[in-house]
């Protein structure tokens, strides 16, 4: 069994999709990328600048653009998976490598969804807490979360790397009270505001609306969401779990912990984040990043 993973909005660097834009497949799903988003991406990939290509009007079909195309390679080799999940952002290119969405779907969808959760007001922040446990970092999300500012835990990447995400003054006195609680590092993430936190919840219903309005079908395989962290081949169980994702908790380890019967696991994309996390609770997984992880997949089908 075979499992494909997608990284999400936090893998983006300036040459990202560089040997995925030199192959034939790859070069054609972004060539149709850019042709269908408001604003082309590969150059902004290929050459940055930084400032731009972290923001969220770019960043979420930048990464989504690089996993399409990873996957699209995949695909011209062969490789089709067995069961598919996506971090956050990602999890529109696994819908796509579940036969949910068409390539054209997925870009027209992450495009929606980068304008929309652009367009809020920017008064969120995340910060990374490792070395403490999800329990751990609620306990003191309890503390300093309040009405006027929400906070809570965003992602659950691994057992000991919890991110929360909510106002920015409460994230900054959650940092302070890590620190002096012992976490090994606590690392404030480079994003514009406070995904998977309810600042999201302005979005919510203009995502629902084209979540509900776009072609969609029923996935020829499993899909794990990150909402539930548990395998279903049930579309109305999937749409739901995409549109809550804007502000429910990524269940990033329980995920992991779903994909662990896989024999191969392979990130699809530019990024090795997904399998450093795979890596940390002991379960290997390769990553496109390196070109060479394609040819260390499961022998190609006879033709």
């Amino acid at each position: 069994m075979i499992g494909f993973v997608f990284p999400g909005q936090g893998t983006v660097r300036v040459g990202m999709g560089g040997w995925l834009r030199r192959d034939q497949a790859g070069a054609a799903v972004v060539e149709r990328a850019d042709a269908l988003l408001p604003e082309p991406v590969s150059e902004l990939c290929a050459r940055g600048p930084l400032e731009r290509l972290i923001d969220t009007a770019h960043a979420q079909p930048a990464v989504t653009v690089c996993n399409l195309a990873a996957l699209a390679v995949l695909r011209a080799k062969g490789h089709e998976p067995d069961v598919v999940a996506g971090h956050s952002v990602g999890e529109i290119s696994a819908l796509c490598a579940a036969g949910v969405l068409d390539v054209d779907t997925a870009i027209s969808l992450v495009a929606t969804r980068a304008r929309l959760m652009a367009a809020l007001p920017d008064t969120g922040a995340m910060t990374a807490v490792m070395g403490m446990t999800p329990h751990e970092v609620e306990n003191l999300v309890a503390e300093v979360a309040g009405p006027d500012e929400p906070l809570v835990v965003g992602l659950e990447n691994a057992p000991d790397h919890t991110v929360v995400s909510g106002a920015s003054t409460a994230v900054e006195r959650l940092a302070k009270l890590a620190t002096e609680a012992g976490a090994r590092k606590v690392v404030a993430l480079k994003v514009s505001n406070a995904f998977h936190s309810p600042l999201m919840a302005g979005a919510l219903d203009g995502w629902a609306e084209a979540v509900r309005a776009a072609p969609l079908s029923p996935p020829r395989i499993p899909v794990v969401p990150n909402a539930t962290a548990e395998a279903t081949t049930d579309l109305p169980t999937i749409v739901d779990a995409l549109i809550v994702q804007l502000t429910a908790r990524v269940r990033w380890t329980e995920t992991m912990h779903a994909l662990s019967g896989a024999d191969t696991l392979i990130e699809v994309g530019d990024s090795k984040v997904l399998a450093g996390l795979f890596r940390a609770v002991g379960v290997k997984c390769l990553s496109m990043a390196d070109p060479t992880a394609v040819r260390r997949l499961r022998p190609e089908p006879a033709a």
